[in-house]
């Protein structure tokens, strides 16, 4: 059943004539009437009956393993998976949701916060609730208009919405119940991760550190929608309370980390929670992670210098009260986007006494290491390097990293190994506890990190304080960005955290692989942004099964059981931050292709339908312009502006346009319409008068036709 919007509202077709009972509260509304018994989700159904039949909550279990105890599907007859159904998610955006499965319904989201429910034996829909996002928020969001997925919970469908609202929908009907705005839509917030739901509070974090934020994770109450507690992860600029729980916190650990000057004061100082929020019911405690400063650059951040809690940070909160427990900072005075916002695993390992059993929280952060905390303590028991790595060579013996001097860049640039985009970033990785081994999504893409010497802050743009256009030479042919290419990888990694040392490792074709799947059959499920969906034998990394998903297939794959025949199922689309800023030169039939939910079963005969993109016209559309100082000016402006969304060396992926062959490009009136006045910003293409003259656009566009005419020449066009 399809939702009708009206001022905000989603109303059921069916009883769009019929009379509502509305309440107004503030920034809510409720709807009073609720369906019993439908999606009767609660905390101890997601804990007893995850990873089972069902798909309750993100990370399948609370402990968020991504481990199926389902059993049909296993190494004997994985090779006879098929295509189940698929559904066509209607986007060309990102997609990154993992679905949830209750009741034989499935609920998934796409780009823009849009939500799914979908008969999960056939894929047929049920309805869908599409919140109207005003695109022009699309600048606000770092790495593209993505979103996780949603929690499930007392018959309502919670969603976070990339204009900071956080949504309760009728599980039945897709009627909105009650939304509340969680941040203030003046700045540049967005929510892209999915809620998690538990003891009937609803927790959400944002994301937005890279344009100038104040990060916090709240829980609110799953019924009204009414805030219970708030985290903030950096201290106000006056370091007084906030009248939060994280006050205590500040007082404690967190205010001597922070000097009184610097960028922070003004932009918020990020750290925001944008991902991994985890519920450890042993301790009783939300157990989240921290990402990056704002800006990314300490020395404009923070000149004091100091370890700026709780950025890139793994943090325990009281469940009831947000009272802090404790905290791990995984990169101390965080300098490169090293974020600790990827996937926390809780387990049970022998790692006790005498090998005795010890509860622990693992991650595999951006920084390259594997982490092994105590759960209850926070206490640091081991910390190993995943991948390549030279910003540092080791951990002290509290897990402080050991820093290589160079890494702290100045004006020089310094090749480094991670580079922002991380040594495993938001893609979720799973643990067995069949093999006793993490399977995590790693990657080698390094990145240039110099200081920018035009660094001033600004609202709603992106912050780093880096130079990105640092040795990038103003004119770029097609053979530097096949180089940049050759140096991007991407791996498969099974990681055993007792030996602290790789069991097995798969080496990919291409960087930014996709998160993982691990099954009672024997089975590590991953999807490849090249559009291959594979299945390994979980001990030994043997590859046992693929199918090509004609779309990227970089989000969280799941498993569940419905009339006794067990289903694989992951959504798939191009985009994300790797294909905005990094994804250039991709296979043009994966990235342009429509996203879609793709399910598998054993046997299953069905099809996955071409549902590319016209392909446009690789030809420039005016002759280069200009001296080599304004195209040179137009590289510097271009990086600093507009390569993270069309991509380095104005080489697009597809998700969002190629300039170097846009009409718009060859018409100055019409360039300047929109870069500078903003014609397009309906589209999400909103002005750049702020941070761009008229002169400056027009070098930007120079810039572009030079790089339109050098691959013209080189090739007749990539």
């Amino acid at each position: 059943m399809k939702i009708r919007t009206w001022r905000g509202w989603a109303v059921p077709a069916l009883l769009a004539g019929s009379a509502l009972l509305l309440v107004a509260c503030g920034d809510r509304q409720t709807k009073i009437a609720q369906p019993e018994g439908f999606a009767a989700v609660d905390t101890a159904r997601i804990a007893a009956e995850s990873g089972g039949d069902e798909w309750l909550t993100h990370g399948a279990t609370y402990d968020e393993q991504r481990h199926s105890k389902l059993t049909q599907v296993n190494k004997e007859n994985v090779a006879q998976l098929g295509v189940a159904w698929t559904y066509d998610l209607a986007t060309n955006r990102g997609v990154e949701s993992t679905p949830i499965v209750v009741d034989g319904v499935m609920y998934v989201t796409s780009a823009w916060s849009v939500v799914y429910a979908l008969d999960a034996k056939t894929g047929a829909e049920k309805w869908v609730y599409n919140p109207e996002v005003d695109k022009a928020v699309g600048v606000k969001a770092c790495c593209d208009v993505v979103n996780r997925g949603v929690a499930v919970y007392d018959g309502k469908v919670y969603v976070g919405v990339i204009d900071g609202r956080l949504e309760a929908l009728n599980a039945e009907t897709g009627a909105v119940v009650w939304s509340t705005v969680t941040v203030d839509q003046d700045k540049p917030y967005t929510i892209t991760g999915a809620p998690r739901v538990v003891n009937g509070k609803v927790l959400i974090g944002n994301g937005g550190a890279e344009l100038g934020v104040r990060g916090y994770l709240s829980a609110y109450d799953t019924s009204s929608g009414d805030l219970v507690w708030r985290f903030y992860t950096v201290p106000n600029p006056l370091k007084q309370p906030d009248g939060a729980a994280s006050d205590d916190a500040f007082v404690k650990v967190g205010n001597v980390t922070w000097g009184d000057e610097g960028a922070w004061t003004t932009d918020g100082g990020g750290g925001t929670v944008w991902d991994s929020i985890v519920y450890d019911a042993v301790n009783n405690q939300i157990i989240f992670g921290v990402g990056n400063g704002s800006p990314w650059n300490r020395t404009f951040r923070d000149p004091s210098g100091g370890d700026n809690l709780f950025l890139s940070s793994i943090v325990a909160v009281d469940v009831d009260t947000g009272a802090y427990k404790w905290h791990f900072q995984t990169t101390p005075g965080d300098n490169w986007d090293y974020t600790a916002t990827q996937t926390i695993i809780l387990a049970d390992l022998p790692l006790g006494e005498g090998g005795a059993s010890r509860r622990v929280a693992m991650q595999a952060p951006k920084n390259g290491f594997f982490y092994v905390l105590d759960a209850a303590t926070g206490q640091y028991l081991s910390g190993d390097a995943f991948g390549p790595m030279n910003w540092a060579t080791g951990l002290d013996a509290n897990g402080r990293p050991i820093e290589n001097p160079a890494a702290r860049y100045g004006k020089e640039p310094f090749q480094q190994l991670p580079g922002p985009l991380g040594a495993h970033n938001w893609q979720p990785m799973a643990f067995s506890p069949q093999t006793g081994l993490a399977y995590i999504p790693a990657q080698e893409i390094p990145q240039a990190y110099s200081e920018d010497p035009r660094f001033v802050s600004r609202p709603t743009g992106w912050n780093t304080g880096i130079d990105f256009s640092a040795g990038i030479p103003p004119i770029a042919p097609p053979e530097v960005a096949k180089m940049l290419r050759a140096t991007l990888k991407g791996r498969l990694v099974a990681w055993d955290p007792v030996a602290r040392s790789a069991k097995w490792t798969v080496e990919h074709e291409n960087a930014w692989n996709g998160g993982v799947l691990s099954t009672e059959g024997g089975l590590v499920f991953q999807g490849k942004l090249n559009g291959d969906f594979v299945a390994y034998d979980a001990a030994t990394g043997d590859k046992l099964w693929s199918h090509p998903l004609k779309s990227g297939g970089a989000s969280g794959p799941g498993t569940y059981m419905i009339d006794g025949e067990q289903y694989i199922t992951i959504t798939t689309g191009w985009g994300s931050a790797f294909a905005l800023a990094a994804g250039f030169g991709y296979d043009e039939k994966v990235s342009s292709s429509v996203g879609k939910v793709v399910t598998f079963k054993v046997g299953g005969t069905g099809e996955i339908a071409d549902t590319g993109l016209t392909p446009i016209e690789k030809t420039p559309k005016a002759p280069a312009f200009g001296s080599l100082a304004l195209v040179s000016q137009g590289a510097v402006h271009y990086a600093r502006n507009c390569a993270v969304c069309h991509g380095p060396l104005a080489v697009s992926s597809g998700v969002l346009p190629d300039l170097r062959w846009s009409a718009i490009a060859g018409n100055a009136d019409a360039w300047k319409g929109v870069v500078v006045d903003g014609n397009l910003a309906a589209n999400g293409m909103v002005s750049f008068a702020d941070y761009l003259t008229p002169d400056e656009s027009e070098a930007v566009r120079a810039y572009v036709l030079s790089q339109a005419q050098a691959a013209a020449t080189e090739s007749g066009g990539q």
